[in-house]
């Protein structure tokens, strides 16, 4: 199950498949058409003389002209898609480009215009005249010259759609949704149920076990993983797992992807390596890049990405840099008050798997701390930055979370400290941080909604 997700998910990033489907459709949709012509009566035709009374040659002239038209815009179609990922692969971070081949209007228009295509060459074979027996599918034809008419409107559609795409501010916007997305889904999350505090002492039970490491079978990133799976085999073998590598970390083939120990009976585990190898690795989906579907630390970075770049001294765009700010200040106070899960989890009255998955602090370190330094010498950075975690602050009442983001008060004060030399300057940033720390320093009155 888990390998399907993965290339179910890989399909749908893809830019053939959506438009092999609508050509697909297309070449049904003549084929379907072309059967009515021929098993119905053409009388009506002599009705309606300039919209169905051209000849063969007529219709072969406009299914022509119109296939040949639609060939020309798909070409032109991919061209602009492909000119815009190299432009945002460049301008922005490589790492969104999964994100504009999964974009479905991309995908639409695309197969639109080579389905027309596909659509006037299946018509156009059809027809007859002459000596040939006389058949034209007027009803066909006419539905040629419609999908040619709404193709103009598509092809209107598609030059907005590209040129609001590569505007930063959607840009931006687009990786902050589907992270928020990806944080609906995963959080709080589920596998098994989180070990209270008096389970939490069993694990001490688990330092004498004999943990047999499984290796990992590829080389690549973890996409995916099967949650329930891994319970269900601990629970049927009666021991626990524990995970050496989190959701989007690197393995390299042969690194002990986890490791395995029972509670009872360990040479039972011993004769049934291979099995174990090959079914916990089933588990696994690795790729050649981190995804979105369970990684919501990949939308984080790819956030965070967009923002280096824009901070780098061949662009110096603080105010794209500024948006990412904003955003993931949005997404980390989302996280402030969730649930992100216990790293054990239980079955029965055992810990049946050691979980390995960020933390709130790690979300929030991946999020400012290379941002704090490369805009050690921009105010600007540095006051929204701390605009940030006042957002953040007023969405917990943790006292772990407060202190978390009370300590990156302090570094980016201290940053500042060390490189602005406007003493203006330095005095805003100070003040706005001590404005921070009186809201972490002030108990919420009420429990925030979820």
């Amino acid at each position: 199950m888990n390998k399907l997700k993965q290339w179910w998910s890989d399909i749908n990033s893809s830019l053939w498949f959506v438009p092999t489907i609508m050509v697909v459709v297309a070449m049904l949709l003549a084929y379907g058409l072309v059967m009515i012509d021929d098993g119905i009566s053409h009388d009506w035709v002599s009705e309606y003389p300039l919209l169905f009374g051209a000849g063969a040659d007529g219709a072969r002239g406009m299914l022509s002209a119109i296939a040949s038209s639609m060939i020309t815009v798909a070409g032109l179609i991919f061209s602009l898609t492909l000119s815009t990922l190299a432009q945002v692969s460049s301008q922005y971070t490589p790492r969104l480009l999964r994100n504009f081949m999964r974009d479905r209007a991309n995908q639409v228009v695309m197969g639109f215009f080579v389905g027309i295509f596909v659509y006037c060459l299946m018509v156009l074979r059809t027809i007859r005249g002459g000596d040939e027996g006389k058949f034209i599918p007027s009803l066909a034809v006419a539905f040629g010259l419609l999908l040619a008419l709404v193709s103009i409107g598509m092809l209107i559609f598609f030059i907005h759609h590209i040129a609001s795409s590569v505007q930063a501010a959607n840009i931006i916007a687009g990786a902050s949704e589907e992270t928020y997305k990806s944080m609906q889904k995963l959080f709080p999350t589920a596998l098994g149920e989180a070990a209270d505090a008096e389970e939490k002492a069993d694990l001490a039970t688990t330092d004498g076990l004999r943990w047999l490491p499984i290796p990992a079978r590829t080389t690549g990133y973890v996409q995916g993983i099967d949650n329930e799976s891994i319970l269900e085999f601990a629970k049927d073998k009666d021991g626990v797992i524990r995970m050496e590598h989190t959701i989007g970390s690197f393995v390299a083939m042969g690194d002990p992807l986890v490791s395995v120990a029972l509670y009872q009976d360990d040479e039972k585990l011993l004769t049934e390596t291979e099995e174990t190898i090959e079914h916990l690795n089933n588990q696994f989906s690795i790729g050649h890049q981190r995804t979105l579907d369970q990684d919501a630390g990949f939308g984080i970075r790819q956030i965070v990405d967009i923002a280096l770049k824009a901070l780098s001294p061949g662009i110096n765009d603080t105010t794209t840099a500024i948006m990412c700010i904003d955003h993931l200040g949005g997404l980390i106070s989302y996280l402030a008050n969730r649930q992100l899960g216990s790293p054990l989890r239980t079955a029965g009255d055992r810990v049946r798997v050691i979980a390995n998955s960020p933390d709130f602090d790690k979300y929030v370190s991946t999020a400012f701390d290379q941002i704090r330094t490369s805009g050690a010498d921009n105010v600007a950075v540095h006051l929204r930055t701390l605009t940030a975690f006042e957002t953040i602050a007023r969405r917990t009442s943790s006292f772990k979370r407060r202190q978390i983001i009370r300590r990156q008060c302090e570094r980016t004060l201290q940053t500042a400290e060390k490189n602005l030399t406007d003493a203006h300057e330095l005095q805003r940033v100070r003040t706005r941080q001590a404005e921070a720390l009186q809201l972490l320093n002030t108990p919420l009155l009420e429990k925030l909604p979820a």
